[in-house]
């Protein structure tokens, strides 16, 4: 389980109201100050991550992680601007693709059968 705070790109300071925590099953993402928001998705919905690292990041040690997801309320999941972002990588993708496993799901791609019918008539 991975807790991590959203930081300032500046001095990596964790003023932001955004708190990421990663279990072995789902992500939570909770943010807000007065009215906070909780929102989770399913780890073996995670079909592919991203790292991505500005000057800025590198310079005070932080990262993006973009999921892509199979989930209708967060298609790309965003953990912005923290530390040990290589490392939550790595474990996201081990993670999702253990629990797709787990599930005993497995990566499709959505055909559209009806543009394959108009073409045939």
């Amino acid at each position: 389980m991975y807790v991590e705070k959203k930081r300032t790109k500046f001095l990596a300071l964790p003023i932001c109201f955004v708190t990421y925590t990663v279990y072995e099953d789902k992500i939570n993402i909770k943010s807000g100050f007065l009215t906070t928001v909780e929102d989770d998705a399913y780890m073996y919905k995670v079909q592919d991550v991203r790292l991505t690292r500005t000057m800025m990041e590198r310079i005070f040690g932080l990262g993006t992680i973009t999921c892509y997801t199979g989930d209708t309320t967060h298609p790309e999941l965003k953990l912005s601007h923290i530390k040990n972002a290589s490392r939550i990588k790595e474990y996201l993708m081990t993670a999702s693709e253990e629990a797709r496993r787990k599930r005993r799901t497995m990566h499709t791609i959505d055909i559209d059968a009806t543009e394959v019918e108009d073409q045939e008539e």
